[in-house]
């Protein structure tokens, strides 16, 4: 009991003072969250740092942050009043600006020049001009549909139809090969034909799952079965509990596949499959052993040899662990996922979390922190961290309650 509460206690605290430090920070473009500091010198990013720095605004953080602050203003408004009243102000703001950026061309984009265009830095760090092409959807359509339902559905918006219309274009585009996953080039029919059929999409589209469900939008849920049941059955090794990134092929993001359980868990309700339940624990479990190489979780592991692949720890699975571990736990009350959930709180904690400022360092190697970003330079908005943390203290609250009447 003592574990579930203090880990509470903690994430509760963690959540808050990063949405703070975020709130008082100097907007982007009159209302976007600006998270452009350097996780390791803890200076700004400036003009001088090119994608970088303020003149440039990513589709994909930006939604992130809009379904987080949102999320967490339903939280705080029960426990810290004046917090939550901060987060709606920002997340009315913020999804204005999204929703007329998405409005005109049905499409969110990865990054954003200072004039608002879409753009990319390409592999030798040139920034292009993107493509626009209307059938094709992307990982930042996916970011900003999620984020703009949240809002809409907290705040009871009238928009909230054609919120949900956006997103379930972004669910048929996956499932009709119309979904690109690298938005660092074209956007285009023959990136399309050249990508690997990667289960990133699904999962990261099953997060949108359990918020679905939590606000009643239940007429918009019938993808997360079929992403679950796709995913289980085309890219898991039984012999090892681990997702392929890639079927036939031998790659796993371990990280990737933590992620996808705990999406799956926060949708999933009572009706389970037990069998799937214990499939969804293995993967967890398998994935964290396997992917564990200190400080934190590799990006990739070998299938064949059990092997780490790449010699970066990005600090997003570690939380991404907490949450998929408490919600296993919270299922099967294993030892082995608690064990699970204590050792990534640990060595998140301990390793990557700064306290002063209340940020993580965004990327680790076994020797020190370094200068990698996994994906947007930006940090992290209160989504991968905040959002896994707070399922986190959900399920602790549920759980805290059986744990007196057992130990009463």
């Amino acid at each position: 009991m003592d574990f579930f509460e203090n880990a509470r206690t903690t994430y509760a605290a963690t959540n808050a003072g990063t949405l703070y430090w975020m709130l008082q920070r100097p907007m982007l473009g009159g209302g976007f969250l600006n998270t452009k500091q350097n996780s390791l010198t803890l200076n700004d990013y400036g003009a001088e740092d090119g994608v970088r720095g303020p003149d440039y605004t990513y589709g994909w953080i930006q939604g992130r942050g809009l379904e987080a602050v949102v999320t967490h203003a339903e939280l705080f408004g029960a426990e810290l009043p004046p917090l939550a009243e901060k987060l709606d102000t920002a997340g009315r703001r913020l999804y204005a600006l999204l929703a007329a950026l998405q409005k005109p061309d049905g499409h969110a984009y990865f990054c954003y020049d200072r004039d608002m265009r879409a753009v990319y830095a390409d592999q030798a760090n040139v920034v292009q001009t993107q493509e626009k092409p209307a059938l094709i959807y992307t990982y930042s359509d996916a970011f900003v549909a999620k984020g703009l339902v949240a809002a809409a559905s907290r705040y009871g918006l009238q928009d909230i139809a054609d919120h949900l219309a956006y997103f379930d274009r972004v669910i048929t585009a996956v499932e009709t090969g119309r979904f690109q996953m690298d938005e660092r080039r074209p956007l285009s029919l023959h990136s399309l034909a050249v990508q690997p059929d990667d289960f990133g999409p699904r999962m990261i589209l099953l997060g949108a799952a359990g918020m679905l469900k939590r606000a009643g939008h239940t007429a918009h849920l019938a993808f997360a079965d079929r992403f679950i049941a796709h995913v289980i059955d085309r890219h898991y090794d039984a012999a090892t509990g681990l997702l392929r990134n890639v079927p036939g092929e031998d790659l796993c993001n371990v990280g990737h596949g933590i992620e996808f359980v705990g999406f799956a868990l926060d949708y999933l309700d009572d009706t389970a499959d037990p069998a799937l339940i214990e499939t969804l624990e293995r993967i967890l479990v398998s994935s964290f052993r396997k992917g564990f190489v200190g400080p934190g979780i590799t990006l990739t592991v070998s299938i064949k040899t059990g092997e780490a692949q790449s010699p970066y720890c990005p600090w997003w699975s570690l939380p991404e662990t907490i949450r998929s571990a408490a919600l296993v736990h919270e299922r099967t009350g294993s030892a082995e996922s608690l064990d699970v959930w204590k050792a990534a709180h640990d060595a998140f904690f301990e390793h990557y979390w700064r306290g002063t400022p209340p940020i993580a360092y965004q990327t680790m190697t076994k020797d020190r922190p370094v200068d990698f970003v996994p994906a947007t330079p930006d940090l992290d908005p209160g989504y991968h961290t905040g959002l896994s943390l707070l399922a986190a203290i959900r399920a602790a609250d549920r759980l805290k309650p059986r744990t007196r009447t057992v130990s009463g």
